[in-house]
């Protein structure tokens, strides 16, 4: 156990009343964003084909759904330029007002998802309209994430930046566990039939009362530490941007490629696997449903795990644990979904959950450890973005491609795996900056001793 020079475990100290509300305010702004973003996944995965992509869907099935999945991906597409923007405003004016802004965003459009007319009422505005709803998602998710991340982490002292930074990520699997059970609830209680016809629409609806309860909640937060220091000096970047990709470029693209594995892997859990035990098991939704929200539970509990363990034995060291259980469970867990049997299916996905915290948990402390603190806000914002462009954004697509293809559920396995071999790699070559004073508008060159290639390629080979 550590002990800081005050006598105190930093680990053990109470959390103050601030210190909950700000850790309350940033789950509770990513679990409405990701809520949003699971209930359109599953959406499309269920019913948006025929509704949107009606001529498709008569003539060719498989590719109205490819088209479906699709559009979850297009939103991924505009998360860049919502991390541009929404970073560079960040870093500016402040973390908490721009959380306000891409709540704000979030929510309006996936409201207005809910009131959308259909194909055969408007032809092809209704897929048009929607897709721009869908960019709209996207460039307020570029920006909500970051923010979240960086007021949880940068409160923190270095001993718990790992916990802390795992609240911001318990959003995604409690986003996921309100809308698979808000789908759940409202397919038992209106039935498939009317559930497809109209009930589908209810979630994005009430999309709207979990805006209203996060915006109230945000209000009451004071701004980051670390950005008050640096506005109170006047010394923080005019141009966050071009410093970042100037200087910092590789820490960038190691943040996007530490993410593809998790997040590809993810988007199945979120966006593929109740589908496809609908459409090909045959497998009952509402126990489908069930099935992936009590997952969603399993994923809770690891991300906070992964998140603490960081603090333990390292944030690389907690990644590498996680990729590789990822990357060895990819293939064998298809054997458990295509069994046909429900609880088998459970086991699967619950199992695939453990590893997806793991690979989460860490993710905020890590990534906020990596860049000094005049371009932290970007430099996490635009790797988080560009992981996800390239991991999960067509996962669902191209597993669905594969399927259609070639017939064989274990390449999606095999697609997954070759993501987290990647994560892996990437993840192996990040300096740990445990101790590193986020407060600094440089970051200092770690020791070599306990950091380094050298170092992650130990946790490595210790694996």
């Amino acid at each position: 156990m550590t002990v800081v020079a005050s006598g105190v475990d930093e680990s053990d100290a109470p959390l103050s009343p601030e210190d909950r509300k700000v850790l309350a305010a940033t789950l509770v702004g990513t679990a409405v964003e990701w809520y949003d973003y699971f209930v359109y996944a599953q959406a499309a995965g269920l019913v948006f084909a025929p509704f949107f992509f009606a001529p498709f869907t008569q003539d060719n099935p498989a590719l109205a759904l490819i088209l479906s999945f699709a559009t979850v991906g297009v939103a991924f597409l505009f998360r860049p330029l919502g991390a541009i923007v929404c970073g560079h405003l960040g870093d500016r004016f402040g973390r908490k007002i721009v959380l306000a802004m891409t709540l704000v965003l979030m929510g309006t459009a996936t409201t207005l998802i809910g009131l959308l007319p259909t194909y055969a009422q408007v032809g092809v505005w209704a897929p048009i309209i929607l897709v721009l709803l869908r960019v709209l998602q996207g460039f307020s998710a570029g920006g909500e994430w970051g923010g979240a991340a960086l007021l949880a982490v940068e409160r923190a002292s270095p001993r718990r930046r790992g916990f802390f930074g795992a609240f911001p990520q318990l959003g995604v699997p409690i986003g996921m566990i309100i809308a698979t059970s808000t789908l759940w609830f409202v397919t038992t209680l209106l039935g498939k039939e009317r559930f497809l016809e109209w009930g589908w629409r209810i979630p994005f609806l009430l999309s709207i009362i979990l805006v209203v309860v996060g915006g109230s909640i945000r209000r009451s937060v004071e701004e980051s530490p670390v950005f008050q220091r640096m506005h109170a000096r006047r010394r923080e970047s005019s141009a966050p941007l071009r410093q970042l990709f100037r200087h910092h470029t590789r820490q960038v693209l190691l943040t996007a490629l530490i993410f593809v594995g998790n997040n590809a892997a993810g988007y199945l859990l979120v966006a593929y696997f109740i589908g496809y035990g609908q459409r090909v098991l045959q497998l009952p939704t509402d126990r489908l449903l069930l099935s992936c929200t009590v997952a969603a539970f399993g994923w809770l509990v690891s991300t906070l795990l992964g998140g603490a363990l960081s603090d333990r034995i390292g944030r690389v060291r907690t990644f590498q644990i996680g990729y590789v259980a990822l990357a060895l469970w990819a293939i064998p867990m298809w054997s458990l979904i295509d069994s046909r049997d429900i609880y088998l299916f459970f086991v699967a996905v619950f199992v695939l959950a453990i590893p997806l915290g793991l690979t989460y948990g860490p993710q905020a402390a890590l990534y906020a450890e990596m860049f000094p603190a005049k371009v932290r806000y970007s430099g996490v914002s635009v790797g988080y973005a560009l992981g996800s462009i390239l991991g999960g954004a067509f996962a669902a697509t191209i597993a669905q491609w594969i399927i259609s293809s070639f017939g064989l559920s274990w390449l999606v396995g095999l697609y997954i795996a070759a993501m987290s071999v990647i994560s892996l790699v990437a993840a192996s070559f990040v300096k740990e900056r445990a101790n590193v004073d986020l407060n600094a508008d440089e970051m200092p060159e770690p020791p070599r001793q306990g950091g380094g290639l050298e170092a992650s390629a130990g946790s490595t080979a210790a694996l």
